[in-house]
Order: structure tokens, then sequence, then C-alpha cells
């Protein structure tokens, strides 16, 4: 067994954008006219879960049943908000390292995907925006899947997709490694029998430290070749 492959979560990894997620989560719910966010709410309703499960939760806690359409309508009437929240940005919180980091990847011949909750349209605009989105050939976004992380559904599509984009890799999932930010995306990772690094961007280091593979402050502290040294390792033993 060898690193063949590297997925990434997209907010909170990628884009610093949760402080915008959450207000527009507060707008949509005074739109629904049902009462705010109580403190601590969205953090453990919505980070690291897709959009659809985290209003519908949020919907559901205040007594509001959606339905599928409804559901949906709000999903993208906070997608165009978020998208209009980017325009207003003269340059994108994008985290730091993150240009140096898919170097490293790619020089190392791995494969790069990126799985998330978010929509697809915000997802490539911000890829647009940073000029990452060549980089990413596989998206898997909450478009892509009904469930929602801590569910594995989503990083084992990118496998799949990954074998799609390239015959002859034969990506099996415990030759990924996955950066994520979140307790809920870390699990999901783990029960794809992948390895995850978990980036204290979110939550604090000592809480990532207990579930994750590896730890990092910031991007630059991952040590590639370390990691790709102990894939090799669990496959000699």
């Amino acid at each position: 067994m060898s690193l063949k492959a590297v997925l990434f979560d997209f907010n909170g990894v990628i884009i610093n954008d949760e402080s915008i997620h959450k207000r527009l989560v507060e707008e949509i719910l005074i739109g629904e006219n049902v009462t705010n966010l109580r403190k601590g709410e969205f953090e453990q309703v919505c980070l690291g879960r897709s959009d659809r499960v985290c209003l519908r939760e949020l919907l559901n806690n205040r007594g509001r049943i959606v339905t599928e359409d409804s559901l949906n309508q709000i999903i993208q009437k906070k997608a165009v908000l978020y998208l209009k929240e980017l325009d207003k940005l003269e340059k994108l919180p994008l985290y730091p390292g993150i240009d140096d980091i898919i170097f490293q990847i790619r020089a190392k011949g791995l494969k790069l995907a990126l799985v998330t909750g978010a929509v697809r349209k915000e997802v490539e605009i911000v890829l647009e925006r940073g000029k990452l989105q060549e980089y990413f050939p596989v998206i898997v976004a909450g478009d892509d899947i009904t469930t929602s992380k801590p569910n594995p559904a989503g990083y084992l599509l990118a496998v799949e997709r990954l074998n799609q984009e390239y015959p002859d890799l034969n990506l099996q999932a415990n030759e990924c490694l996955v950066i994520e930010d979140t307790p809920a995306g870390i699990q999901a990772a783990k029960s794809a029998a992948m390895q995850v690094v978990g980036i204290a961007n979110t939550y604090p280091f000592h809480m990532l430290q207990r579930v994750s593979n590896w730890t990092v402050d910031y991007f630059s502290d991952l040590e590639l070749d370390r990691v790709a040294e102990v894939f090799i390792q669990k496959s000699a033993a």
C-alpha cells in the first residue's frame, strides 16, 4: 500500500468562510420567520456537515418540517447569497500555504480531489477565483450526494471518480490521505478506511489530535514525506 491521492475538504480547509456561512444561516432563519441561532448551535449542527443537513435540522428544531422542494429552494437561496458575499471581497480568505501544499502533492505525482457538503457552484467559484480549479479534476459536492459527513459516502464516491478520471490508477480507499478540519469530516474519512490529517483551522489542535492520524496547525507543518513513509510502512507490516 502506498499513498496515491490526497482528498481535501473545502470550507475550513481551503477557504476560511465559517463567519460568512454563520451570518447567512442567520439571515435564512430570519427570512423563514423562525427564532435565530442559539449559542453554540451553528457549531454543533452545521460545522462539517452539508447545507442540506444543517438547514433541515435547524428548521426542524424550530418546529418547521420542510419538503425537499422547499429545502432545495432555501439551499439555492443561501448559495446565491454566499456568491454575493464573495463578490464583495477583493481577496478571498484562502488559508495560507494552500498553494505550496498542492505543489508538493503534485510534485509527488499524487492525485487530488475535493469532498464537501457545499454546493458545487460555491466550490467552483472559489477555486476559479483562487486559481486552483485545474488542480481538482474530481469534486464531490453537496449536490452529488444526499448524505452528509460523518457518513463516508462522499469520500467513497471520490475514490470511484478518481478511478474513472485515471483508469490505470486502481485507487483503493486506504491509499488516500484526507485533510479535514472538523470531527464530523474526520469521522467520515476514517469510516471510509482513509487516514486523516486534522488541520486546526476550526477546532483546537488538542481536539483534533484525539481523532486524527496526524494533526497540524498550518499546511506548512504537514510533512508529506513522513506521511507517505507511514503508508509504506503500514503496507509492509
